[in-house]
């Protein structure tokens, strides 16, 4: 028996056997194996293996090294034992999927979701900021090219829903063109506009249905309603052409998959979540008021969680009251921390990762986070390893603490971060300087000593 077949016996006796391998694969030095139940996995009996010069498990994967050639010749072997194949064994992605838990599985799919447009918000996001600080430090642009840049720049986040339920649909194995429909549903030119509606400068259609009025409105720029009937609207397709006979799933399975999606995302998510912007608003007034700062430190630390929502944009509402009423928007200074501090958390991951593409990616989306726009950081960075995310929020309650304690107010609002300097020149400089320094700092400390890449 060839040293090849030894060595790949003894690895397949202390793995838990060939029921236990989910996918097998080998790169240049190391087989790797993705197993059901990685407690089988024998490392101490693996690494006193003739040819086997260690192991270690990362993404999921247990890798084997075994040395260039030899590695080859080792998993050639191994193929031909186990008769595994492209047929018999999950994909890598979907093995890997396997052993993820609940809270896993959702970043998992949140990182997968928005991958193929954060180029986009990415873009978008930095023209947005910097039109921002461009318009704020006086300079009046010429309304043909403000008009132009409304559309380079608004149209990837008014049609952000689109965007989202074209790619859940396409990662879902479903119609990605249906997606595109049913997105443009929710941002439909009929329906009253989400920004519009939380500013209270128009009021939402009603709809009325057994007895109840039923307030509809559109959803520019939101992610979870989008999100949610992506999902929902993929299963229902797929469940259709299971059951749909092929003569008539061309006509049926859309009609039905589009009307059923518009009645669900219109009438059922949209005013629930309709209430849920409703107790939000409620809710942060209430926690703003909390003494001693508590209530600065939990609104800076879950006001990026908000964002992932797409519900970020009915605090408009609470910081025209603020500015009505007072004559100054505190709301305004927790916002800024907690964004300084995902842009934080973004520059100590991107130090931490080794691979160049995601450091590219990471350091191109901390551009706009510093102006104020934070999606593409948080969608295509932070969120889907988690720890940078969590780090964010800390750092944000941080700075919202002592934003709270001190009684940091903007005289302003909708600029944030680098542009929202502006609202702060009456005499709070350098308090807002040092709210945003202690996020800054505890985010990107927090990230640099926690966060892993697996790479």
């Amino acid at each position: 028996m060839s040293k090849e077949r030894q060595t790949a016996e003894a690895i397949l006796a202390h793995i838990g056997g060939k029921e236990n391998i989910l996918n097998a694969e080998h790169c240049a030095t190391r087989l790797r194996l993705i197993l059901k139940d990685s407690s089988k996995f024998d490392k101490k009996e693996i690494e006193s293996i003739d040819g086997v010069k260690g192991s270690f498990l990362a993404s999921g994967q247990h890798q084997i090294v075994l040395g260039t050639g030899f590695v080859n010749k080792v998993y050639g072997e191994f193929i031909e034992i186990t008769q595994l194949d492209n047929t018999s064994m999950m994909s890598k992605s979907e093995a890997v999927a396997v052993n993820l838990n609940v809270f896993q599985k959702a970043s998992r799919m949140l990182g997968d979701v928005f991958l193929p447009i954060i180029p986009i918000l990415v873009a978008t996001g930095l023209f947005m900021g910097l039109r921002s600080l461009i318009t704020n430090l006086g300079v009046e642009l010429d309304p043909t090219f403000m008009a132009l840049s409304q559309v380079l720049i608004d149209t990837a986040f008014a049609f952000l829903p689109a965007l989202v339920t074209y790619s859940v649909m396409k990662r879902s194995g479903a119609s990605p063109a249906l997606g595109i429909v049913i997105g443009l549903m929710l941002v439909a030119p009929q329906l009253p506009n989400a920004n519009q509606v939380a500013a209270g400068k128009i009021e939402p259609i009603y709809l009325g249905l057994a007895g109840l009025n039923i307030p509809i409105i559109g959803y520019q720029g939101s992610v979870l309603p989008a999100l949610i009937l992506g999902v929902i609207a993929a299963k229902i397709e797929k469940w259709l052409r299971k059951v749909i006979p092929d003569v008539l799933d061309l006509i049926v399975t859309p009609f039905v998959t589009l009307l059923s999606s518009m009645v669900i995302g219109l009438v059922v998510i949209g005013p629930v979540m309709h209430l849920v912007e409703k107790g939000l608003v409620e809710a942060i007034s209430l926690l703003m008021n909390l003494p001693f700062g508590i209530g600065g430190f939990i609104v800076g630390a879950l006001q990026q969680a908000v964002v992932i929502t797409g519900l970020h944009h009915t605090f408009k509402a609470l910081e025209i009251e603020l500015l009505a009423n007072t004559g100054a928007n505190p709301f305004n200074a927790l916002v800024c921390g907690a964004i300084v501090a995902q842009g934080a958390a973004g520059i100590a991951a991107a130090l931490k990762t080794k691979n160049k593409k995601q450091k590219s990616l990471y350091l191109s989306s901390v551009v706009p986070a510093f102006l104020g726009i934070t999606e593409p950081l948080i969608f295509g960075g932070n969120l889907p390893r988690l720890i940078p995310f969590v780090c964010g929020c800390i750092g944000g309650g941080f700075a919202g603490l002592y934003a709270s304690i001190t009684g940091l107010a903007a005289t302003g609002m909708s600029i944030t971060a680098i542009p929202g300097i502006l609202l702060y020149l009456n005499g709070q400089l350098m308090n807002y300087f040092i709210a945003c320094g202690i996020g800054f700092a505890v985010a990107f400390i927090l990230t640099y000593l926690y966060y892993k890449p697996e790479e």
